[in-house]
């Protein structure tokens, strides 16, 4: 026995790099080919800004946050900002069913030294990446428009990223269980009735008592109430409550996501 192989056996081996980043190096190439399809999910919540925060802002006046009046266009956009992240990193995530039912590509990797949970955190990371690009693109609109009241507004950029890692990792958890493309429409389904019914448009204290308990269940809600909270200056202990439930989220979506695929491709 060698005096290397001696040491290895008797010494803990270093922590290796992270090797999910080739997962997103290899994304971060394949979306060269198609930026427009990456650059157009910014648009709709500032539509949405656009057309319900200033348009009917302007008849709705101001809403009261803690018992503090707010015009409406400052209370709607942060709630705009988290479904931003919300749906960048939803609509990456679905697009796993694709590399993993047809185009087959893991097969590939894990040919390689790279393993299930590689695959995993490198894929959560891209969509991560892409949420945080919408929520980056946006809290830039935001700022331009006036609409953060505090410094702490700075803070709702890594709130976002919160937003998309929670979201992120729960949608390519629910992807690895889709088996037709039919299934993809159960993602609409869900973040629907998440971005009409999380306190978006209205205070929560205008909804029946029935939707305010589903309400408070919904992870949009919390991360609604963290940035709108920041950006406005609003400042309570709840909010680590928030960042608890959207942490979690993240977690164990990631952790289902790495069995998952261990799974499906390993059996």
């Amino acid at each position: 026995m060698t005096t290397g192989q001696f040491v290895s056996r008797i010494v803990p081996p270093l922590p290796r790099r992270w090797r999910g980043r080739y997962l997103v190096e290899r994304n971060a190439v394949s979306a060269k080919s198609f930026w427009p399809v990456y650059i157009s999910g910014f648009f709709e919540p500032v539509f949405y800004l656009f057309a319900i925060g200033v348009g009917i802002g302007q008849l709705a006046g101001d809403v009261t946050v803690a018992g503090i009046p707010v015009e409406y266009t400052a209370f709607v956009a942060p709630a705009m900002l988290a479904a931003s992240a919300m749906n960048g990193a939803v609509l990456e995530s679905t697009n796993l069913f694709f590399k993993l039912k047809y185009e087959r590509i893991y097969e590939g990797v894990l040919a390689t030294p790279l393993e299930a949970k590689d695959v995993a955190t490198g894929e959560i990371a891209w969509s991560l990446i892409r949420g945080s690009f919408y929520s980056a693109a946006f809290l830039a609109v935001m700022a331009v428009m006036g609409l953060i009241h505090s410094p702490y507004g700075i803070l709702a950029f890594p709130a976002a990223i919160l937003i998309g890692f929670a979201f992120g990792a729960a949608g390519t958890a629910a992807t690895t269980y889709m088996r037709t493309w039919q299934d993809l429409d159960l993602v609409m389904l869900v973040t629907l009735p998440l971005f009409l019914f999380s306190a978006t448009f209205y205070p929560i204290d205008v909804y029946p008592e029935f939707i305010q308990i589903i309400t408070w269940i919904s992870p949009l809600y919390h991360g609604v109430i963290l940035i709108r909270g920041l950006t406005l200056g609003i400042l309570e202990w709840t909010m680590l409550i928030n960042v608890a439930y959207l942490t979690a989220m993240g977690v164990v979506g990631s952790l289902i996501t790495g069995r998952r695929i261990g799974s499906l491709l390993l059996k």
